[in-house]
């Protein structure tokens, strides 16, 4: 089937493009962009009239948990990939602490196998630094690079242990691997269930100090320096990680970070009905921080927009906020939240898309990330005005842990195509 788009904005930060254009797709890949594509409608041929749309290369979340194999009753591959698609992801990378831990070619072909299956976004396992995630020995990272994964990450367990770090840096460094590291200093946070500070003392909550994330953060990047190799920092919510950042990539150090929508848009004010959907790791910060990860979004410091989605099941979330499971789903509300920082003046449209396709594909290695003549055409369109309200019980997502219930949005994915194929569509048939 050809596809065509018409009338709408085009937004592709990888090769400077913006403006009203017609784009073309044929066999799955994008064969023209110009002013103005004439063509009649035909059996063949699907014509999508889009004004005041914005087309921009597929979203891409470095950042998921799809839970499976292992916690089927959270999420699953399909769910996960039902959600991407109706956020206006394309593809998505998921990380590797499922059950058994995605440490091995059968767990990383598996993942792939069945992500082909369900046929929606493109998937993307991430495999575990070290064995069963324990940060004792590495996992077998050439096996599994050659199983189909594309980078490794221990996320939910740091690597605690400085010279396994290292060598798993220089070992990922031979292989062209990204290695993705969430930064926490487990003596710190221990038995922490909320960002230390006022509003834990009043709540009466112990609190995890920002020191547990930027400690960590200071030893990966020293590491990184040190070994000339890459990392890349997962989730960063403090003032202190944004600035060890800041200066490493001035330092020249090959360092890249992300954070998570609810990081720019929520603080931990917003805990004080302790809300278990916001019991998340590491922790909502104060709004100090929370204006710090809007400022490092801003001047580049931070790369990448990723949500995070760590979908959990009502048994593991309706208890008492001491017991509750870390983590809230994200991939349906993730645009939403990003296109709030565009309308506040923090972001321009153009830097939304980059820190959410762009670089992700360049972080990850991925040929995605845009629109050129001849790639994949791999699209998200979105109406930047259209208003909607949360409502969880419609989301794809099995799991529905969300603290945005309610809210009203403004932003939305109408139209997902991942390789030519319509995934997610909005618009009338």
């Amino acid at each position: 089937m050809k596809i065509l788009l018409k009338g709408g904005r085009i937004v592709d930060p990888s090769q400077n493009l913006d403006g009203k254009m017609d784009l073309m797709i044929e066999d799955g890949r994008i064969v023209e962009i110009a002013k103005e594509i004439k063509k009649k409608a035909s059996s063949e041929l699907k014509i999508y009239e889009l004004p005041g749309m914005i087309v921009a290369p597929g979203l891409i979340d470095m950042h998921v948990h799809l839970r499976e194999p292992g916690y089927e009753y959270k999420e699953t591959i399909l769910t996960g990939c039902e959600a991407a698609v109706a956020g206006g992801f394309t593809s998505v990378a998921c990380m590797p602490n499922t059950a058994p831990i995605n440490d091995n070619r059968s767990i990383t072909e598996f993942i792939i196998r069945k992500a082909a299956e369900c046929g929606l976004a493109n998937v993307y396992p991430l495999a575990a630094i070290s064995k069963d995630s324990q940060g004792v020995n590495l996992a077998e990272f050439s096996e599994m690079k050659d199983a189909g994964a594309i980078g490794l990450s221990d996320d939910g367990k740091p690597v605690t242990n400085a010279a396994l770090m290292r060598r798993a840096l220089e070992y990922a460094h031979s292989l062209g691997l990204p290695v993705i590291s969430h930064c926490e200093d487990t003596a710190l946070s221990a038995g922490g269930l909320m960002n230390e500070g006022f509003v834990a003392t009043e709540l009466g909550l112990r609190g995890i100090p920002n020191s547990a994330e930027d400690v960590m953060v200071a030893r990966d990047v020293i590491l990184a320096g040190y070994t000339g190799t890459a990392v890349h920092i997962c989730h960063v919510s403090t003032k202190g990680a944004a600035a060890i950042i800041g200066k490493a990539k001035k330092d020249g150090i090959k360092v890249t970070a992300e954070t998570a929508p609810h990081y720019f848009t929520l603080s931990d004010e917003a805990l004080r009905d302790y809300d278990v959907n916001l019991k998340v790791n590491p922790p909502l910060r104060t709004e100090e921080d929370r204006t710090a990860i809007r400022a490092a979004l801003a001047d580049g410091t931070i790369d990448v927009i990723a949500t995070d989605h760590a979908p959990h099941a009502r048994t593991d979330k309706e208890v008492e906020f001491e017991y509750a499971a870390s983590g809230m789903i994200g991939l349906e509300t993730s645009l939403a939240l990003g296109l709030k920082l565009v309308a506040e003046g923090v972001l321009t449209i153009s830097q939304l898309i980059e820190k959410m396709s762009v670089n992700p594909a360049r972080i990850l290695n991925l040929p995605k990330g845009t629109l050129t003549v001849g790639s994949d055409a791999d699209i998200t369109v979105f109406d930047p005005e259209k208003l909607w309200s949360v409502d969880t019980a419609l989301f794809r997502s099995k799991s529905k842990n969300s603290p945005f219930q309610g809210w009203q949005m403004k932003g939305k994915a109408l139209l997902t195509i991942v390789g030519g194929d319509v995934k997610y569509s909005e618009y009338e048939d």
